[in-house]
């Protein structure tokens, strides 16, 4: 058969005319012209969805070095939390607990210390809670001297003392939380058209929290006359929380400690060990789950609550002797002390979504900036990040600046702590205690299967629950 002749049977189409055929064929070069810049296209823009994914992937191993993620200016590269045996978890390390795993939500992404902290305020006497005013004016509250200092930019003054503090072991002048309301005062372009200045304190027989007009303009704040809001919190010389804010939904909560009585906790009928939602005045919230303050319950001495962007309440907590916790608190849920500490794998009870050992931590105060949370460690002498997306901890300024009381979002960027170096625990420095501001910025999150290579002063591993 001729090379180009048909098939028996086959006729050949009828020929088309030569410019006719160009035509065809310059739009079937055209068409792959095309194609080929559709694919390019396409492999450009998901190669870096999928370099990210693999570099975060749950099958990354453990022990990845340093260079696995962006190395950070001053932190304590200790590790993030891996996932774990169980009750097997390496001392010192953080654990991940069933919750870890919930998604930042509407916020923006995780974000990181950069830089070296710089030195705000000095001179502070055993300070507890930074309240920083909507106007931008903070004041800060001493434990011990039942004052409230308001910040300058040259200094400190005192906006006003407290009445009615005793100070004894962890007790004495503790949270602080603002309120704008024009009933208040009148004044106060630092406080809107003006508001309240609570306190939470340790009275002669209890633990209360009362409630003074703020008056005054930015660098001449006043406290007035106190009013109560709440009083009967158990108060002991240890174990008695003391962080109040306002949440997103106008209520007013509270921290409170078991008091040394462990049997507290448990006791819906006590005030003690338990975290209290309460209107602006006191009262008791409509919806609040047992038609009483509590809201939560089973807990040992939470000292820090914060809410995330989708509107999520987080609380910090000290444990006894083997794990402190990072908790998501649901209305109504048992927390598990004293017949729990950590994560128990117990149906009856609530477990943290981070647990660390009582040497690493002992956390106090507690920030969310960008849905990452912020921890101020006490006895770990450090700052705990945590992404919420992941669960995973990492530490920062490990034994740099001492104990780490409170911890707060600041103003442009920044994030802002105090040191407790004087309380009687810590070792004092001259110009102690300080406020600090340092800047954070935008990273990406940081898989719970990665870690940093440890420093000498750092423990090598990290563990979580399944």
């Amino acid at each position: 058969m001729p090379p180009h002749a048909p098939a028996r049977g086959c006729a050949l189409p009828p020929k088309q005319p030569r410019g006719l055929r160009h035509a065809q064929r310059s739009a079937r070069r055209a068409g792959r012209v095309v194609r080929h810049l559709a694919v390019l296209a396409v492999v450009t823009v998901i190669a870096p969805v999928l370099v990210a994914c693999t570099s975060a992937a749950p099958g990354t191993p453990a022990a990845a070095s340093a260079s696995s993620e962006p190395s950070p200016v001053r932190p304590s590269p200790g590790a993030t939390g891996v996932p774990s045996p169980g009750p097997g978890a390496q001392p010192g390390s953080p654990s991940t607990g069933p919750g870890a795993g919930a998604g930042p939500g509407a916020g923006a992404g995780p974000v990181e210390p950069v830089g070296d902290p710089v030195v705000l305020a000095s001179g502070l006497e055993v300070p507890w809670s930074i309240l920083r005013l909507p106007g931008g004016g903070t004041l800060i509250s001493e434990r011990g001297t039942a004052r409230v200092r308001e910040l300058l930019s040259g200094g400190l003054r005192d906006a006003g003392t407290v009445p009615g503090v005793v100070a004894r072991g962890e007790g004495g002048l503790l949270g602080l939380a603002y309120l704008a309301d024009p009933a208040a005062a009148v004044g106060a372009p630092s406080a809107g058209p003006g508001g309240w200045v609570y306190a939470y304190f340790t009275g002669t027989t209890s633990n209360q929290i009362v409630r003074m007009p703020l008056t005054g303009t930015l660098g001449s704040l006043t406290l007035g006359n106190p009013e109560p809001v709440l009083s009967g919190i158990p108060r002991a010389g240890n174990h008695d929380g003391g962080r109040i804010r306002f949440g997103p939904d106008g209520m007013l909560y509270a921290t409170t400690g078991d008091a040394g009585n462990t049997a507290a906790a448990q006791d819906l009928g006590s005030l003690g060990g338990k975290i209290l939602r309460m209107t602006p005045t006191g009262a008791v919230p409509p919806d609040n789950p047992f038609g009483t303050l509590v809201y939560s319950y089973g807990h040992r001495n939470p000292q820090g609550i914060a809410w995330d962007s989708r509107g999520r309440l987080w609380a910090s907590e000290f444990g006894q002797s083997t794990w402190d916790e990072l908790n998501l608190i649901t209305p109504g849920a048992d927390y598990g002390w004293p017949d729990a500490e950590g994560i128990a794998h117990d149906p009856r009870y609530t477990d943290p979504v981070v647990q660390w050992r009582t040497s690493e931590a002992s956390p106090s105060g507690l920030a969310i900036v960008g849905d990452t949370l912020f921890l101020a460690a006490l006895r770990g002498e450090r700052l705990w990040r945590v992404d919420s997306s992941t669960g995973a901890a990492s530490a920062w300024f490990v034994n740099t600046y001492g104990r780490l009381r409170d911890v707060v979002p600041g103003p442009d960027g920044t994030l802002w702590f105090v040191t407790n170096n004087t309380d009687g625990r810590g070792t004092r420095a001259a110009g102690d205690d300080r406020l600090y501001s340092v800047r954070v910025e935008q990273t990406r999150p940081l898989a719970r299967d990665i870690r940093v290579a440890p420093q000498a002063n750092e423990p090598a591993g990290f563990a979580a629950a399944p």
